[in-house]
């Protein structure tokens, strides 16, 4: 709580962006997550402090400063801008942002650094191991995948140099019995498992956290050979950028926003989040963070981006495309809670013309020209209503709830999808009301002034429901919709676009490019490896018609609640909701999902299935998985975000 203004704090960070070069749209999806959620949490009454910022040091950035020809410092300060410049560009309303090369940082860091060595948490050895570059990591030969690095897919190579590590094993118990009773610590609860199972339960090893086969980093204060190791000096920033002093010096801020309420990272850098800096946390005597969220990745729609084919997205091109808020609508909808997301100019295309033009702008403009055209641009409540004016504003008045809930799981995509659904209500009331039909009759009059009145009213909501995931549109609505009195001239929010001419600017921006011969051998690998992707052949089942497979009712279903049956080592109990209806269903996948692990999840459902018991227990449908060669099974989950109940056919 804030003593001078009374409100709840609210302290969010986003990881820093490495500055190796122009972030893509993938790195901004982030900040613009970020950005909804901290707007959201304003509207809801809080003092946010939002922080975002920069990661500077590295071996990486050195061999990068040195193909470009200039210092360090001086290529971090050109990149670190332009991050900047994209991030502004986004509308994100960021309190601070942070760089690793701040004076106030790296003085910290060194600070940290002490204090963890002179309590015994840090001690000098020699590491030897296999190294990979781009991530800065060392890995032993077992947790290699293909002989190549685990994270990036990259090759390693083998190195060795003194360095300083952290005892990470005097803290691990510590840490899972954190984790084990504090549910929310890491979201969601598929990352939470892999950090159990994959690290935490096997057993950590300590950690290198200096390195000195490169310069180019914060140096050890007290063994000048060294410099911090990247995890150490990045991770810190988020107690350094709000005062936090090794000495016990710590300013108020500091003592006011911590512990952060959320981290907002990606799934990539999930086990640096929730192993690597709580156990720093923890020894350093500090609270740790309320909430770890590992967002998913945003993918480009044709496959994996690559400089060589020209088909890197870019949150400023886009932007010269569609602008700002239309950005900002497709990477916040398309992305869902625990799965990747899909970006490519013709989604961008489509979203913008069904949902944007269509669905918002058009009920937008058609509303302000009705309202002129019958009533002179004003109207009010002549309360003529009818059953229909009762739905809709039940929706609009549950509106707020839902998106409430929603945000308050950080389901942003479904907040939006929530908002959305008012106004493809209000479009619904404008087909059921027929304002042109009212108009030519004299004695409706008052019932046609209601329901424009009713519309603007509902629009309104919408409008401000809007604002924390596309502030600008927010704005430009409601100024039009006005106090009293709508806009003479409605404006256009989002104009319709023709996918053949955008796809034509775009070849003439990004043409073809030359593939090189290292982009070529990275293809061929990529072919190869499509080649040799394993099939498999089943034995083939007798014909069907399709008059028998319309029998078969299939819905997504979302699992809402899951729990182990009792004496069973393979059953999970599911209550699955499909539309309105809830339904248990049994289902042999205990071992390849946890009960916490299932909820949440969308799902394909087969329906009417007739029910049976299964270890005496009912079971009322069936959930669809796919199975390998080895019998492991994978749920069947929709590509896209897809509302509970919604027909597979």
């Amino acid at each position: 709580m804030c003593e001078k203004c009374s409100k709840p704090k609210y302290y969010m960070t986003t990881a820093i962006a490495y500055t190796s070069g122009k972030p893509h749209i993938g790195n901004t999806y982030e900040i613009v997550l970020a950005d909804a959620i901290a707007r959201y949490k304003r509207s809801q009454g809080y003092d946010v402090f939002f922080q975002t910022g920069t990661d500077e040091h590295g071996q990486k950035i050195e061999l990068k400063a040195e193909e470009a020809g200039v210092t360090p410092k001086k290529f971090v300060d050109g990149v670190a801008g332009q991050i900047k410049d994209i991030w502004d560009l986004m509308n994100t309303s960021y309190d601070k942002f942070i760089r690793t090369t701040d004076t106030d940082h790296e003085k910290q860091v060194q600070k940290i650094f002490r204090k963890l060595y002179e309590q015994g948490d840090i001690y000098k050895g020699a590491y030897e191991g296999l190294y990979c570059t781009p991530c800065e990591s060392f890995w032993t030969e077992s947790q290699l995948v293909d002989g190549k690095c685990p994270d990036c897919g990259r090759e390693v190579k083998p190195a060795k140099e003194e360095a300083y590590f952290f005892k990470m094993s005097k803290y691990a118990d510590r840490l899972i019995e954190h984790i084990n009773t504090h549910p929310e610590f890491i979201q969601p609860v598929s990352r939470k498992n892999e950090m159990m199972n994959n690290f935490l339960l096997p057993g950590l090893q300590d950690l290198c956290v200096s390195r000195t086969s490169f310069k180019w980093g914060i140096p050890v204060d007290f063994d000048d050979k060294h410099v911090v190791y990247v995890w150490l000096d990045a991770l810190t920033n988020y107690i350094t950028g709000i005062g936090y002093d090794a000495d016990g010096e710590s300013t108020e801020q500091y003592k006011k926003n911590w512990p952060a309420d959320l981290h907002l990272i990606g799934k990539d850098i999930i086990r640096f989040h929730t192993i690597y800096w709580p156990i720093f946390l923890m020894a350093l005597g500090e609270p740790l963070p309320k909430q770890i969220f590992g967002h998913p990745w945003l993918l480009q729609g044709d496959g994996k981006m690559s400089k060589s084919k020209g088909n890197v997205l870019y949150a400023d091109e886009l932007v010269d495309f569609f602008g700002v808020d239309a950005v900002r609508y497709f990477v916040l909808h398309e992305m869902p809670f625990d799965n990747d997301g899909v970006i490519s100019w013709e989604l961008m295309v489509e979203r913008l013309n069904s949902d944007l033009a269509n669905t918002l702008g058009n009920l937008v403009n058609r509303t302000i020209s009705m309202t002129n055209k019958y009533f002179g641009g004003t109207v009010t409540d002549k309360g003529v209503s009818e059953e229909v004016d009762a739905n809709l504003k039940a929706v609009v008045e549950n509106a707020p709830k839902l998106v409430e809930k929603k945000m308050d799981e950080l389901r942003v995509a479904d907040a939006i999808t929530e908002i959305f659904t008012l106004f493809k209500r209000c479009n619904k009331y404008i087909d059921e009301t027929m304002p042109w039909a009212l108009a030519k009759d004299e004695a409706a009059k008052d019932r046609l002034e209601t329901v424009l009145y009713n519309l603007i009213e509902s629009i309104k909501s919408g409008a401000a429901l809007l604002a924390p995931f596309m502030s600008e549109t927010s704005e430009k609505i409601l100024a039009q919709l006005g106090d009293g009195k709508v806009t003479d001239k409605p404006e256009i929010l989002f104009q319709r676009l023709d996918i053949n001419e955008v796809m034509k600017k775009v070849e003439e921006l990004h043409p073809s490019a030359e593939v090189t011969a290292e982009d070529g051998k990275e293809e061929a690998k990529g072919e190869k490896a499509k080649e040799e992707e394993p099939v498999i052949d089943i034995e083939a089942k007798p014909e069907i018609t399709f008059a028998d497979f319309g029998k078969m009712q299939f819905q997504v279903g979302e699992i809402i609640a899951c729990e182990e049956v009792p004496k069973s080592k393979k059953l999970l109990c599911s209550k699955v909701k499909v539309g309105s209806q809830v339904k248990q269903i049994v289902s042999g996948i205990k071992k390849y999902y946890s009960a916490e692990e299932m909820v949440g999840k969308k799902v394909m459902v087969l329906v009417n299935l007739k029910p049976a018991k299964l270890a005496g227990v009912l079971s009322g449908g069936m959930l669809l998985c796919a199975e390998d060669a080895e019998g492991n099974l994978a749920l069947m989950t929709p590509e896209k975000e897809m509302p509970a109940g919604a027909e597979i056919c």
